[in-house]
């Protein structure tokens, strides 16, 4: 089936007007995609293994989950779905708001984080999707960068998405009211 995605303004007010995958995004136009960074209790990260065979970023690595928002869906929504498709991890983000969102030449990029620590067996990796996934460290992630084998993200980026893990807001001092798990 194929996808069709939401056209935003540059203020990301919904315009009535979609897109296909694989069509270029119009001029004065933004799309959404959205990205789940899911760490455990020791601070690592889950990533996952793109397959081989994926059209993007195909047999490196990645963030958690990450995909594109489908007509109709908000930010939380296409995150919960692309958790599930994904990992086969059902989360609830009723009462979250991205940490992190990032305006890219053709759209915005949500970035949820959450702290929870799944048991890697029990996942449903997507086979069209994933072929598997672990837990890394922050360094890691980033010498996995320098030797090309994961998804050429800015460096800064991921160091952002560890520090946002425990720091909820712009401040250096964690914020004792914040959730941290789901």
């Amino acid at each position: 089936m194929m996808e069709i995605f939401d056209l935003y303004t540059a203020d990301r007010q919904l315009t009535g007007k979609t897109m296909r995958r694989g069509d270029p995004t119009p001029d004065g136009y933004y799309r959404l995609v959205v990205h789940v960074s899911i760490f455990d209790d020791k601070g690592r990260m889950l990533i996952q293994h793109r397959q081989p065979f994926k059209e993007s970023w195909s047999d490196l690595w990645d963030i958690s989950v990450g995909g594109h928002s489908v007509q109709g869906e908000d930010s939380r929504m296409a995150a919960e779905r692309e958790t599930f498709e994904e990992l086969g991890l059902r989360i609830d983000l009723a009462n979250e708001r991205p940490s992190l969102t990032i305006h890219w030449e053709k759209g915005f990029d949500d970035h949820y984080i959450l702290t929870m620590t799944p048991d890697l067996k029990d996942l449903h990796l997507q086979y069209e999707e994933v072929q598997d996934v672990r837990w890394a460290e922050k360094d890691e992630i980033l010498q996995m960068i320098d030797d090309g084998r994961f998804i050429p993200y800015d460096k800064s980026l991921i160091e952002m998405l560890f520090h946002r893990r425990d720091h909820r807001s712009s401040h250096t001092k964690p914020d004792p009211t914040v959730r941290r798990s789901i």
